[in-house]
C-alpha cells in the first residue's frame, strides 16, 4: 500500500511540473565583452591598402589639353606618352598601382584633434622604397610628436611623370580625404573611430613633382575648409597661378610654406610676386609657428644637386619633422630644434 500511495502521488505531480509556463523560467542573457576605451596606440601602424578614389588607375581626359589619358595602344596593352620626350608610359606598369601608404605613428590618440598628413611623392618614386626608406616621411612625422595621421597615395610608379590622375576631377581630392578616414579608422578595428577621423583637418604636402596633382587638388579638390595648409618642398615647378589664387581665397584660415633650391626659385619668387600685387604680406624666415593666415617662402641655400635628397636635407636636417612640430593645437610634444 505504501508503494501503490508513493506511486500515485508522483503521478499526479507530473502534469504540475509540465504545466509550469515558460515565462516563469529565468531568462539568462548572454555574456557581452565590455566596452573598451578608445586609447593612443601602443605601438605604430604601417599598411598600403587600395583606395576607389586613388589617382590611378585613370581613363578620363587631360583638363589641360581635353586629351585623353590613355592615348597609346598596342594590342593589348594601353599607355600614356609623356609630353616630356614621347616616350611611352604602360598602364599595367606605371598607372595601375591603387595603393596608399597609411601610418599611424605610436601615441597617436584619436580622442584628441588630429591632423591627416597627405604626401604626394615626386617623380620616379614608389610608397615603400622611395616614402619610407629614402625620404623617410613617416619617421618624420613620428618624431614631430605632432598627433597626426600620413595618407600617401601612389602616382606613377618608378617613372619621370607628373601626372594627377583622378586628381584633375573636380571632386576627386574631397573623396580621396573621405575614403582615408574610413581606411584609417579600420586600422584601428573599432567603428566609432571613424566619426572622429571625419572631421579632421588636412595638411597637404608636396615634393617636387607632385606639385602638380597639389595645385589641381587646391583648384577643384573641394576639400574647402578642412585644408590647414599646404607645405611645398622643391615643387613648384608650375602652376603658380593656382597656387596664387589659393593663398588668396584661404589667407586666415590655412597656411602655405615652400622652400626650394635653384631648380624652383625662379618659380617661387613669381609667387611672391603675385601675392605681392595682391597686397598679402608673406615672410622670408623660417616660421616659429606655422598658424592659419602664415605665408613662409624659405630659401634652402641649397642648388639643384640636393634635390634628389631635400625631404631629409633642406635649410635643416629633416624638415619635415621641423615643420610637422610647428603647427600648434595638436600636440604631442615641443617642437623640434633646427639643425
Amino acid at each position: 500500500m505504501t508503494l501503490f500511495f508513493l506511486l500515485a502521488a508522483l503521478t499526479l505531480a507530473m502534469p504540475a511540473f509540465a504545466a509550469r509556463p515558460a515565462s516563469t523560467a529565468r531568462q539568462v542573457k548572454p555574456l557581452t565583452a565590455p566596452r573598451v576605451p578608445i586609447a593612443p596606440l601602443k605601438a605604430p601602424i604601417t599598411a598600403f591598402v587600395p583606395f576607389d578614389y586613388a589617382p590611378f588607375p585613370f581613363h578620363g581626359l587631360i583638363p589641360d589639353s581635353g586629351k585623353k589619358f590613355i592615348d597609346k595602344i598596342d594590342g593589348n596593352r594601353k599607355g600614356h606618352v609623356s609630353p616630356r620626350d614621347n616616350s611611352v608610359h604602360w598602364e599595367d606598369e606605371t598607372f595601375s598601382d591603387n595603393r596608399v601608404l597609411l601610418y599611424l605613428p605610436q601615441g597617436f590618440d584619436i580622442r584628441k584633434p588630429a591632423l591627416i598628413v597627405v604626401f604626394f611623392h615626386g617623380n620616379g618614386a614608389t610608397l615603400s622604397r622611395d616614402v619610407l626608406d629614402r625620404q623617410q616621411v613617416a619617421a618624420q612625422l613620428a618624431a614631430s610628436k605632432l598627433n597626426a595621421v600620413l595618407v600617401a597615395p601612389q602616382f606613377a610608379v618608378d617613372a619621370a611623370d607628373s601626372s594627377a590622375g583622378r586628381f584633375w576631377q573636380r571632386g576627386a581630392f574631397k573623396k580621396f580625404v573621405e575614403e582615408a578616414a574610413r581606411k584609417l579608422a579600420l586600422q584601428y578595428h573599432d567603428r566609432r573611430v571613424e566619426s572622429a577621423f571625419r572631421p579632421s583637418k588636412v595638411v597637404l604636402v608636396a615634393y617636387s613633382g607632385g606639385y602638380l596633382p597639389a595645385s589641381w587638388s587646391l583648384a577643384v579638390g573641394q576639400i574647402g575648409s578642412r585644408l590647414h595648409g599646404v607645405i611645398l618642398l622643391d615643387a613648384l615647378y608650375g602652376q603658380i597661378d593656382k597656387f596664387a589664387d589659393w593663398i588668396v581665397r584661404a589667407h586666415g584660415a590655412a597656411f602655405f610654406f615652400s622652400t626650394w633650391t635653384e631648380s624652383t626659385r625662379e618659380q617661387n619668387e613669381a609667387l611672391q610676386s603675385e601675392l605681392t600685387d595682391a597686397n598679402l604680406r608673406y615672410t622670408t624666415k623660417p616660421p616659429t609657428l606655422l598658424r592659419p593666415g602664415t605665408v613662409a617662402f624659405v630659401d634652402s641655400g641649397l642648388d639643384w644637386t640636393h634635390h634628389n635628397d631635400f625631404v631629409t636635407q633642406s635649410w635643416t636636417q629633416n624638415p619635415l619633422s621641423w615643420l610637422f612640430s610647428r603647427i600648434p593645437g595638436y600636440p604631442k610634444g615641443k617642437p623640434a630644434k633646427a639643425r
